[in-house]
């Protein structure tokens, strides 16, 4: 069996184009996901058992969010449980593509993980604001409802540019325009949107008013995120009609 190292050369020329990917999807958990990939390649685990135990960790760090009243250390756990399973979300396709096990089951297992994931998460956090903040008003109850349908629109509008978007390519007599260079300054501005970035916002969870602020501002952020994601999927969509 190859090395480590030489898996790992062969993951990092089989990544996803970097373009429309946030700075720390590129630096952080991409790389960090190579690793587990590169690990898992060495045991002989299959790619959607690798989307199985990131599950497990991401639902296993949720748990304790609607369950257990919230301490720092509970914070950092809860982050380390979230920034842990999100690496593996991304080692499954990257052990998919190296291997070339990947299939419909495993984009329709990794999808239907993200989807839970997008529920559990801020239903996870409306029971710990019911049941553990002093809200002062029962409004705030409303906050984690609207950052629901935000991430879960933003999550299905997206696939479904991505899928409607690859039918159209797959009809096209042409081919399209090559893809241009990858913007840094777009990967910075792509920031606040990375779930990697939200998981941040549970190292905030011993405190009662410092989590529920930066939960707002990012529930604003993406609310703003997805009005500009909205209006340019439609735009790209629109472009790929046949005349």
């Amino acid at each position: 069996m190859e090395s480590t190292r030489a898996v790992l050369r062969e993951l990092r020329g089989a990544q996803k184009p970097a373009k429309g990917v946030s700075l720390y999807s590129r630096y952080v958990n991409r790389p960090a996901g190579r690793i587990f990939a590169a690990a898992a390649y060495r045991l002989g685990v299959t790619p959607n058992q690798v989307t199985a135990v990131s599950a497990a960790f991401t639902f296993g760090a949720l748990a304790p969010v609607a369950l257990v009243r919230p301490t720092w250390g509970l914070a950092v756990v809860i982050y380390l449980g979230l920034a842990i399973g999100f690496a593996l979300d991304s080692a499954d396709g990257q052990l998919a593509r190296l291997t070339g096990r990947g299939g419909p089951d495993g984009e329709w297992l990794d999808h239907v993980v993200d989807c839970a994931k997008m529920i559990l998460v801020h239903t996870a956090v409306l029971i710990s604001f019911h049941r553990f903040f002093g809200l002062g008003s029962d409004g705030w109850l409303l906050l984690p409802l609207g950052f629901l349908f935000v991430a879960v629109l933003t999550f299905c509008a997206g696939l479904l540019r991505e899928q409607l978007g690859r039918a159209a390519a797959r009809s096209a007599p042409t081919a399209g325009a090559p893809a241009g260079p990858v913007s840094r300054l777009r990967a910075a501005a792509l920031l606040p949107a990375d779930y990697g970035v939200f998981c941040l916002v549970f190292l905030l969870l011993g405190d009662e008013r410092a989590f529920r602020t930066g939960y707002a501002v990012l529930a604003a952020v993406h609310a703003v995120f997805l009005v500009a994601f909205l209006g340019k999927w439609f735009k790209e969509l629109r472009a790929l009609r046949a005349d």
